[in-house]
């Protein structure tokens, strides 16, 4: 019996010295935390276990007791945005692990397909526009770190994830987001703050598949559990529902954020009258699991490539289907990119202009979200057409200081009622903050377009350089 004794003694001191606090890989070394908020924490350890966790910054002690699946979860208050490198030591059950270099700035969660995961260094003869020139110099922006969360997909929701936060320097800096680090990088000249982006995105992903399984099922055409029952071969990860939201977000979920970035749609193109109404079901999802009220939700209008048919309207639906989704989600926005685009990259999905896609979705964040004046964030947008025989009058919402270029401007085509489009000509009405439009082949226009085609390169903006978003005044498709 005494033996016995022992032996149970000495197990119980063994698993007590190699029980240890878990981290998930958000929690790590080079972190941002989202300032003056309550940032929320958590791990795991043994069931009932006592988690104390201490920051740098106000020498603070907070506790947490482990649940019976060992998780536990804590909120510790964060100062204002510093450059001061801080620590968060965790102490409990047996351990102590200790996160070191956090700053204390804007964190912003972004997501999507492709167009969001290409990386600065490029894909396979893909390159981003300056990316090379971004990796350099990426060193001389330490308040910039960016966590980019492993490829995965899962039928069941996942509670860990591969992905720790990177410091902005050339070896780290290739496999950023362009788009997220361009945004990072101009939001931090643009306040003087650190700032830190998650990369949470798969190339060819739908909006279907980051949505939880209870949403899907309320669908008509989504089956998850036919999906899950499908071979791999048949379908590939990026091809499925449900698989993203379970195996990247939902372990990143609850991580203290200012606000999302979304760039994604061309894997939803040829569905655009369901797009709207799933991207507000996908954003109030994502609003009520992180528990943040109504945080803001910015979004990159697909680009301009032959999808099959360049003078097909297939992708222009799904831009017009973006556009009506942020009119019903609420705190939302778009970047328009119809003039981001080179005319050699009609077959190419991935178009190079990045820095230009970030900085726009950094001036909407530092307008609407931080409440700077006089950055303009407004596109140029239609809003009325006079139909008047062989011309029509298009007026235009946000150009109060007018268009540019000046004389003829590019990209309208109109049509009778035989419903056939014909390049058009254009000048703008300075005096009426309107365009005229008119063409030698239609005697009496009933319907006006401007870059309403898979593939089309505007070049009208405002005088801050922001273009006209493509439009139609006809509801002929739909």
């Amino acid at each position: 019996m005494k033996k016995t004794l022992l032996l149970a003694l000495g197990l119980a001191i063994a698993s007590s010295a190699s029980a240890e606090i878990e981290l998930p890989d958000i929690f790590s070394d080079n972190m941002v935390l989202q300032q003056n908020s309550d940032a929320r924490l958590w791990g795991w350890s043994s069931p009932g276990a006592k988690i104390s966790v201490k920051p740098s910054w106000n020498g603070k002690t907070y506790s947490a007791k482990a649940g019976d699946d060992g998780r536990w979860d804590l909120s510790v208050a964060t100062p204002e945005a510093t450059y001061t490198p801080q620590t968060i030591i965790f102490k409990g059950d047996g351990s102590e692990v200790e996160l070191k270099n956090i700053l204390v700035g804007e964190v912003w969660f972004c997501s999507g397909q492709s167009n969001m995961e290409m990386p600065l260094k490029g894909f396979w003869c893909q390159p981003v526009e300056n990316g090379g020139r971004a990796i350099a110099y990426s060193g001389r922006y330490p308040g910039v770190r960016v966590a980019t969360v492993t490829r995965c997909g899962d039928y069941e929701p996942q509670s860990k994830v591969v992905g720790k936060w990177q410091e902005s320097k050339p070896e780290n800096a290739g496999e950023f987001s362009a788009v997220a680090y361009f945004f990072a990088r101009s939001l931090n000249d643009i306040l003087g703050v650190p700032v830190g982006v998650i990369n949470c995105s798969l190339g060819g992903s739908q909006v279907e598949g980051w949505m939880p399984k209870w949403k899907l099922d309320q669908y008509p055409d989504c089956d998850v559990a036919k999906e899950k029952a499908t071979a791999d071969s048949v379908l590939h990860l990026w091809e499925r529902i449900n698989v993203m939201y379970n195996a990247m977000l939902h372990p990143l979920v609850g991580y203290t954020v200012k606000g999302f970035l979304w760039n994604q749609g061309e894997a939803n193109v040829g569905r655009h009258i369901s797009y709207p109404s799933r991207l507000a079901d996908m954003v109030k999802i994502w609003r009520d699991e992180w528990r943040q009220g109504e945080l803001p939700f910015y979004f990159v209008e697909i680009p301009a490539w032959s999808y099959g048919n360049p003078e097909g309207s297939i992708a222009a639906l799904l831009r017009e289907a973006q556009h009506k989704a942020a009119d019903i989600i609420p705190n939302s926005g778009y970047v328009s990119t119809t003039d981001l685009i080179y005319p050699h990259e009609i077959n190419d999905i991935h178009g190079s202009k990045k820095e230009e896609i970030g900085e726009r979705l950094a001036f909407l964040a530092a307008n609407r979200t931080y409440c700077l004046n006089g950055i303009d964030t407004d596109y140029p947008v239609y809003k009325s057409v006079d139909l008047q025989g062989n011309r029509a009058i298009v007026h235009l919402d946000n150009m109060e200081n007018g268009l540019t270029p000046n004389g003829e401007l590019d990209g309208f085509e109109v049509a009778g009622d035989d419903r056939i489009f014909h390049p058009a000509k254009a000048k703008e009405l300075w005096y009426n903050r309107a365009i005229e439009v008119s063409s030698d082949k239609v005697d009496d226009i009933k319907a006006v377009r401007y870059c309403f085609k898979n593939f089309s390169i505007g070049n009208i903006h405002n005088m801050k350089g922001l273009p006209l978003v493509p439009f139609r005044t006809d509801d002929w498709i739909e």
